[in-house]
């Protein structure tokens, strides 16, 4: 039978421990000015690439593609850094998943792609970034959290 999954729900904080109830009560104004100068560093990051590398109507949006896997990858390194190398940080993981990845990654503009694709009659464009998008995004997540746990063990072993 395999162990119960030990990770807290809210990764930041251990209900457990006496001084994680202090960490998790910043009050909502640390938290929302994280956020927001997290999302605009995220976001115009994005706008940047978005602009840098501009794909034609109806083509596949490839700085939009990377720029969602490469977040995901982030957010999947992030999770384990957040509870295992660095937990009780109650601002850091507001600051860098919901601001600075929250910003730079762009779900509601690969939607929008996706449909432009469709309404210009480039389907199979449309699926290969629709699929393609949510089958490289989830193993990006699953590598950066894989490859971020083995490291993380590996440097505890060596202390």
């Amino acid at each position: 039978m395999p162990e119960p999954d030990a990770t807290p729900v809210d990764p930041d904080v251990d209900p457990r421990l006496p001084d994680e109830h202090r960490a998790a009560r910043p009050g909502p104004w640390p938290v929302l000015a994280v956020i927001a100068v997290g999302g605009i560093i995220g976001a115009e990051s994005r706008f940047g690439l978005q602009h840098a590398f501009p794909h034609p109507p109806g083509g596949f949006a490839w700085a939009t593609f990377w720029i969602n896997i490469s977040g995901c990858l982030l957010l999947g390194v992030l999770m384990v850094l957040v509870t295992r190398v660095w937990p009780g940080r109650a601002l850091l993981r507001p600051f860098l998943g919901v601001g600075v990845l929250g910003g730079f990654t762009t779900f509601s503009s690969y939607t929008l792609e996706v449909q432009q694709a469709v309404a210009a009659d480039h389907l199979q464009t449309a699926v290969a970034y629709a699929i393609g998008t949510l089958v490289a995004g989830l193993l990006a997540v699953w590598i950066g959290s894989t490859v971020t746990t083995a490291a993380v063990r590996r440097l505890g072993e060596g202390r």
